[in-house]
Parts: C-alpha cells; sequence; structure tokens
C-alpha cells in the first residue's frame, strides 16, 4: 500500500465531524481525496457523522467474513473501516478517517503509513460545546472532560495536532488545507 492514512481523533465534542465535514466538501472535486465511512451499531437517524448503521448481528456477520480491516468497541457501540481502505491506499489515495484513541496502536501497526491528526479544544471550549449540543447532563459532561485529558498524553511518531477553539468557518479552511500539506494535495 501506499496511499496516506489520515487517522483523525479528538475528544468528543472537539468538532471532528464538523471539519470533516468542512473539508470533503472543500476537497471534493480533488480525486486523490477519500474520507472512509465508518460502520456503526447505531441508528442511520441518531445524529453526528454520517455513517453507514449495522445491526450487531450485521456488523459480526461483516467481522466474521474479515470485511473491517479496521474496527473497535467504543461506548457500548462496534465500529468498524471497511475494506475499501485497503483499495484506496493500494490506489495510491490519501484516505481520511475518524478514529478511535484507544485503537491507535493498533491500526499503526497495520498501516505504517498511518498520520494521526488530532483534534484539540480547551477545556472551557469543550465544555461549551457539549453543552450546547445537549446529549449529556452535567455530569455527564465532566465525565467527557475527565476523558479528554487523555488526549495531552498521546505520543506517536507522526503524530499532527490541530487546534479547533475558533469557528468552523476558521479552521475548517485551515483543515482542509492540513490535509493538503499532510498529503502533497494542491489546491
Amino acid at each position: 500500500m501506499s496511499g496516506v492514512l489520515l487517522y483523525v481523533i479528538g475528544a468528543s465534542g472537539s468538532g471532528k465531524d464538523s471539519l470533516m465535514c468542512h473539508a470533503r466538501e472543500a476537497l471534493a472535486q480533488d480525486s486523490n481525496v477519500v474520507f472512509a465511512h465508518r460502520y456503526i451499531t447505531r441508528p442511520h437517524d441518531a445524529g453526528g457523522e454520517n455513517h453507514v448503521a449495522l445491526s450487531e448481528d450485521e456488523f459480526d456477520a461483516r467481522l466474521v467474513r474479515n470485511l473491517f480491516p479496521l474496527h473497535w468497541r467504543s461506548h457500548g457501540m462496534h465500529y468498524g473501516i471497511g475494506c475499501e481502505l485497503n483499495a484506496w491506499l493500494a490506489r495510491d489515495l490519501t484516505v481520511v478517517l475518524n478514529g478511535s484513541r484507544a485503537y491507535l496502536q493498533d491500526a499503526s501497526r497495520h498501516y505504517p503509513e498511518l498520520v494521526p491528526v488530532l483534534i484539540e479544544v480547551s477545556p472551557d471550549v469543550l465544555r461549551s460545546r457539549l453543552h450546547a449540543r445537549g446529549r449529556e447532563n452535567t455530569e455527564d459532561i465532566e465525565a467527557r472532560l475527565l476523558r479528554a485529558k487523555a488526549f495531552e498524553r498521546l505520543h506517536h511518531a507522526k503524530l499532527q495536532r490541530f487546534n479547533n477553539d475558533a469557528p468552523l468557518d476558521q479552521t475548517g479552511p485551515a483543515f482542509a488545507a492540513l490535509i493538503r500539506a499532510l498529503t502533497g494535495v494542491t489546491a
């Protein structure tokens, strides 16, 4: 495989989905960049990212058939990246995917071309975003803020850090520019 795998990670509420959506639109005309959809055992209308919804049985059937070269469990759900990932990398494409911090080391072993991109936000911004989305109570938000501290200790030889404290109209174009810079894609 000779493509580039950009493995986007960050705390819940850091803005990964918004940044990736913006970059997907900004880079839509570039046939060398593709955004992988995750296969997730949650309903398609659950909000957040555009994903492929699978039942537990569907997920397990695909897993047994080795259709997920990357997969993990988090927050009571199963997440998978389909085998199209390998075909895209073999065609020398840049693949951007929403990954898992906990699975980063395993993913790096399977894909040495992996470049982790950590989306960082300050605790105050993260708290504000979590309150605004209205999915968690105050206690759950504080627990998420504590878990977010684990990202501060993250180390990887190729780690790229991206600050997402500013509004999306500023960070979105900067994130698309980062993807271009990391992969040699020109505007």
